[in-house]
């Protein structure tokens, strides 16, 4: 089960916490995409950009999961 996480006195879900360390994470593969131009070679760029922080957040949550 995972636990409310403490910030500065506010009770937080962890949820949210592995929202900011996916967007975070997700910083550098867009400068990453960026020099390789992904964004020439996509569909919509916005769309791609989405799909990679729910790609990260998703990997972050099931790494994260609590174990028997």
């Amino acid at each position: 089960m995972y636990r409310e996480v403490n910030a500065f006195g506010v009770y937080v879900a962890p949820f949210v916490v592995m929202m900011l360390i996916a967007w975070v994470a997700t910083i550098p593969l867009g400068i990453v995409g960026a020099r390789l131009q992904v964004g020439r070679r996509v569909w919509h760029p916005g769309l791609f950009n989405l799909s990679i922080y729910v790609v990260v957040l998703s990997t972050i949550v099931i790494v994260s999961g609590v174990r028997p």
